[in-house]
């Protein structure tokens, strides 16, 4: 139970309805009230400052004073910037928002203009920054110049645009705004970890942002869904640090499904998903999202080697111990923060860091260290095919299919794109594992199943499949895709595996990563109808606000999980990519 009390007034939504705004250094969740929900500074797994999407203290609302109104809102077309927008009975007001981009690691510029679209706009303006997850109240708050400043435990604050504000009674400052029709109004809030003294000029800052949006997401004219593909790339450029480590999703403890403690903290870079990103990029073409992947992996393969961990911060070290907060969580969840997953070992990770490392030489992008770096990996797929590991899932330790697949491809990709004396090796290496896979994990009526020790259905190795594991030609793919169709699919969703006897839906929600796998599975076989079929399907459970969670629950179309989901925007890229007019650059 929660040691904070709960403010009803900021009661949560529907996770569909949560819009993220974010810089690759952290990322604000934004509600239809027009609050910042949660916001974690000054990294993605720093304390938040802002927590009420888990019942937490600290708040930053901007709304109309009329509570009679119906919410709306957009991203502006290939950014994270965001326009918030509500309707009354007489007005239309909108907030356009955004974290100021190029960003700094140390400081995070948050950006809101409101704008009178139709009649006067007044709103209020409430501001309560609690620093380290509410442990800290503003304290030190001070007026002067138009600016305010405060602290919140070791962060420094600055916020100008509401120099007529007034203390409220929570420690808070309150403002009430009028605009005329046509006006508009900025507001800068600044938190850093030391003083600040550079000029908050919301024109220049707005400047630079759409400057760097403009530069960072390509035109994806050529892709099979261009406006879905630009917002994809928008969230993975969101979602990456200038490390290059791209954490999986924004938030932490929501959950997949209620009250089964199935909710986690996806504030850290998964090296599998940051391989699903890159090689989703490559299949478009040489853009920036992809060089920064391979460097981000490459130095975790060049770290640790064989020790590579599945997942790290951003800033590559190992993740902290999972612990609780003092809050009552995400209706249906808890509240935690740190994972345990850092410390386990998983197979499939090699496999597809090589077959990263491969679509980057095809784009003659794998500089010296990079290709060290594949070395690395193969070498450690040779010492560790055999042993059982945690899998794609992160379950228990077995000698799961999808990650010696997962080899197979990465190793058969290094070879043909990377010559070097060591490629006939890698090449022999696979042929090894597929050999033995094939003897312990292909069912005996021709599909590939979970594990030697589970001959159940899996949706996760339609992903090897389709990338090369076998020829699409081959039997086992086809009864494969067809195995997971039989009893893993309904209503033209696609689920990762059966929970025991429990029907579909009943233990999860459908898996949309797996959905796109699915899509690209029958590309792979040449079913371009039916590939097209599974994308559209798949890519129309996103929420209004075309953010994807990890999870859909069909019969309630709701969003399950973290929010966005990193690898769920990456397949739905590779996907459009792949299906657009012109993808040559990719195959």
């Amino acid at each position: 139970m929660s040691s904070h009390p709960v403010n009803h007034t900021d009661s949560p939504f529907v996770l569909r309805d949560y819009a993220m705004i974010a810089d690759g250094e952290r990322g604000a969740l934004i509600n239809p009230r027009g609050q910042i929900a949660w916001l974690c500074a000054p990294a993605w797994h720093s304390g938040a400052v802002f927590s009420s999407l888990l019942g937490g203290p600290g708040h930053y609302r901007v709304r109309p004073a009329d509570p009679w109104n119906v919410w709306g809102g957009y991203y502006e077309d290939g950014t994270l910037v965001r326009v918030s927008r509500w309707v009354t009975a007489d007005r239309i007001i909108s907030c356009r928002e955004a974290l100021a981009v190029p960003a700094e690691t140390g400081r995070v510029v948050l950006l809101r203009q409101i704008r009178a679209v139709r009649g006067e706009a007044v709103v209020d303006v409430d501001l309560d920054v609690r620093g380290d997850y509410g442990r800290h109240p503003m304290s030190d708050l001070h007026e002067g110049g138009g600016m305010w400043r405060a602290r919140t435990g070791p962060l420094h604050l600055r916020f100008t645009g509401a120099g007529h504000a007034h203390p409220a009674p929570d420690g808070g400052l309150h403002i009430r705004l009028r605009l005329p029709e046509g006006g508009s109004h900025d507001l800068v809030l600044e938190i850093a970890t030391g003083p600040q003294d550079v000029p908050l000029d919301p024109h220049a800052l707005w400047d630079a942002t759409e400057r760097w949006w403009k530069s960072a997401v390509p035109d994806c004219a050529d892709t099979a869904a261009p406006r879905d593909t630009r917002t994809a790339y928008a969230v993975l450029n969101g979602l990456t640090s200038t490390t290059g480590g791209m954490v999986a999703a924004g938030t932490t403890s929501l959950p997949e499904r209620a009250d089964t403690g199935r909710d986690y903290d996806y504030r850290y870079a998964w090296v599998r998903d940051q391989c699903y990103a890159g090689i989703a990029v490559a299949a478009h073409g040489p853009h920036p999202l992809l060089d920064r992947a391979v460097r981000f992996v490459a130095e975790r393969i060049l770290e640790d080697s064989t020790d590579l961990r599945p997942a790290y911060t951003v800033n590559g070290e190992p993740l902290p111990a999972e612990r609780d907060l003092p809050f009552v969580g995400y209706p249906g969840g808890s509240d935690r923060t740190g994972n345990r997953a850092g410390r386990q070992f998983q197979l499939d990770v090699f496999g597809e860091a090589l077959q990263l490392f491969a679509a980057a030489a095809r784009h003659d992008s794998l500089d010296a260290r990079a290709a060290t770096a594949a070395a690395t990996a193969a070498d450690a797929v040779a010492q560790q095919w055999t042993r059982p590991d945690a899998g794609l899932w992160e379950l228990e330790s077995r000698w799961w299919t999808h990650s010696r697949l997962a080899c197979v491809v990465g190793l058969r990709d290094l070879a043909r794109e990377v010559r070097t004396p060591a490629s006939e090796d890698w090449s022999r290496l696979a042929e090894r594992i597929l050999d033995a896979t094939r003897s312990r994990c292909l069912h005996p009526d021709g599909h590939w199943q979970r594990a030697a020790d589970d001959t159940g259905p899996e949706a996760a190795l339609l992903l090897p499949l389709a990338r090369g594991a076998v020829p699409p030609a081959d039997p086992s793919f086809a009864l494969t895709r067809a195995e997971v169709m039989h009893r893993l699919a309904e209503d033209g969703h696609v689920y990762r595996f059966r929970h025991g006897d429990e029907q579909l839906g009943d233990a999860e929600g459908a898996f949309l990563l797996c959905g796109f796998t699915m899509a690209l599975a029958a590309h792979a076989q040449g079913l371009e109808t039916e590939a097209v079929r599974w994308f559209e399907r798949t890519r129309s459970a996103c929420g209004p606000t075309g953010l994807f969670a990890e999870e859909y629950d069909v019969s309630q179309r709701q969003l399950r999980g973290n929010l966005p989901q990193g690898f769920v925007h990456a397949l739905l890229l590779e996907c459009s990519a792949r299906f657009g007019s012109d993808t040559s650059a990719g195959q």
